[in-house]
């Protein structure tokens, strides 16, 4: 019996829990505004699409932290790991705080998290760029990059906090034990610190990106005019690693690439330096992100004893700025701002959807974005199974190419628990199972066609077959942002029968 089998053999109790009369049977279909019964069977497509997502976890377990793929991403990605922690919590609540603390460990002195710490023992040319491109011990010294890892200079969005606390919820007995969150707590704190003063480029509160990987949707045409100001790297100075492990035409171009490697390479040579640079731009869904990990920091600083209320207080804040900064309420929907130019930038991306997950978020605000959603730029329940990752009446619209039209699993799966936050089970419910069958059709792709579900990008995806266990499970209790009751510890209790995928985490413990 191989060790996927054995997790999912050892567990107690079915592979989902009991949901509510608000949650569907798992179709595989995603059929809009079909209701469930009050029992949740998972059936045998639930327990084979478990045991399939179980499998990906595995292989792409390195023994302290998870690759997105083996081959095409093979170090270790910062949102990656947030959202793979999320999913691992209901395998292995251990695994997933290893996962964040390993990532963590990466810290710079700043307090920034790094968008890649990489694996020593991955050859130089298996991924561009490379530690050799970064040079984060030298040209990060001034801003406290670590000895002892590799890591490269630039960020990616703060979904961190709200990581560690849904792990937390997942066993609270065991991060309680482990001191899990009290470890983490002030570099999570840390982190926001940075991002709220170093990044506050545009002085109205919201944090700033300065390239477009920091965002985590690399060539959304919402880029395309603040990067055309930024003349491009010539192709003869990098080499793309990434076409050895997938179309071209599937990819960003050339040109954009170019001008990647042109910002980074910058950025590396001012020793990281934040504001001085000619790409900046508040993005709606990196901010949305900060926020809601702000709310989570303040679960987290209530359950070690702290006062929670100054950082509520900040969240909503920063939803006021989001929404005073990036809300169009003629167009329906977030924007990002080019901080240079001052201009919103009228591109419709997902991004602009993504603040659906904030709780203080405006009545209309949230009505006028879940029309959006449902309307004809991304077809939600109509022309799409999934939301696509740009306007589909766009010009620059491309059902193939990474973020100019495909539809990806962690942006769809914060789409749903902001739809179900804001009281939208029907279209809630339907997208969740459009998610659930999307990825075991596509073999858990990187990405997918936002029509037919056709995959795309890197097979065995970590982030798609993660959430899928995070959907496959019960997390009525997320969204009421408090620990568990007895209840739920208790089956809990047979789900940490399951802490036996892969060996190696720090001490040599089983993880």
């Amino acid at each position: 019996m191989d060790r996927s089998t054995q997790l999912t053999a050892r567990r107690t109790g079915p592979l989902g829990p009991v949901r509510t009369s608000a949650s569907p049977p798992f179709s595989g279909h995603g059929e809009i505004g079909h209701s469930g019964t009050a029992v949740y069977d998972p059936g045998p497509a639930a327990r084979s699409l478990h045991l399939r997502a179980a499998r990906v976890l595995h292989d792409n377990w390195t023994g302290t932290s998870t690759v997105p793929s083996r081959g095409l991403y093979p170090h270790q990605w910062s949102w990656d790991s947030a959202f793979i922690a999320i999913g691992l919590r209901h395998l292995s609540p251990l695994r997933a705080q290893v996962e964040l603390e390993t990532l963590l460990d990466a810290q710079w002195g700043d307090g920034r998290i790094p968008h890649i710490v990489f694996n020593p023992s991955v050859p130089l040319d298996a991924y561009f760029p490379s530690p050799d491109f970064w040079r984060s011990s030298t040209a990060g010294h001034a801003a406290g990059a670590p000895r002892t890892v590799q890591t490269s200079g630039i960020v990616q969005p703060p979904v961190h906090a709200l990581a560690a606390w849904l792990v937390h919820v997942a066993d609270p007995g065991l991060s309680r034990a482990r001191g899990f969150l009290s470890r983490l707590y002030p570099q999570l704190a840390a982190w926001h610190r940075y991002l709220l003063h170093r990044r506050d480029l545009g002085g109205g509160g919201l944090a700033s990106v300065v390239h477009p990987w920091e965002q985590g949707m690399d060539n959304a045409p919402s880029w395309d005019a603040p990067l055309s100001r930024v003349t491009p790297a010539p192709p003869r100075t990098f080499r793309r690693a990434d076409l050895d492990h997938g179309a071209a035409s599937d990819r960003p171009t050339d040109l954009d690439y170019g001008r990647y490697v042109a910002l980074a390479s910058d950025y590396r040579d001012r020793g990281y330096a934040d504001g001085a640079g000619n790409f900046a731009v508040e993005d709606p869904a990196f901010n949305a992100l900060l926020i809601a990990s702000e709310y989570a920091l303040a679960r987290i600083a209530r359950e070690l004893g702290a006062n929670a209320t100054a950082r509520r207080a900040r969240a909503e804040r920063l939803t006021a700025a989001l929404v005073e900064r990036l809300w169009d309420p003629a167009e329906g929907m977030f924007f990002c701002r080019d901080v240079r130019t001052g201009e919103l930038i009228p591109e419709r991306g997902v991004a602009g959807l993504v603040p659906l997950l904030l709780p203080a978020l405006p009545r209309d605000v949230a009505d006028s974005l879940v029309q959006t959603m449902r309307g004809p730029h991304f077809g939600l329940g109509g022309a799409t199974r999934l939301v696509p990752s740009y306007d589909l009446t766009g010009e620059a619209f491309d059902p193939h190419r990474y973020w100019r039209g495909p539809a990806w699993f962690n942006t769809n799966w914060m789409l749903e628990r902001g739809l179900r936050l804001h009281g939208e089970q029907a279209l809630a419910d339907g997208l969740r199972s459009a998610l659930l069958g999307t990825a075991g059709a596509s073999g858990f792709a990187e990405y997918v066609t936002p029509y037919a579900g056709e995959a795309c990008g890197a097979p065995g995806f970590s982030w798609t077959a993660a959430l899928t266990l995070d959907l496959l499970h019960d997390h009525d209790h997320d969204h009421q942002h408090e620990p568990p009751g007895p209840a739920h510890n208790t089956a809990q209790g047979a789900v940490r029968a399951s802490e036996e995928i892969g060996k190696g985490a720090k001490g040599g413990n089983q993880v």
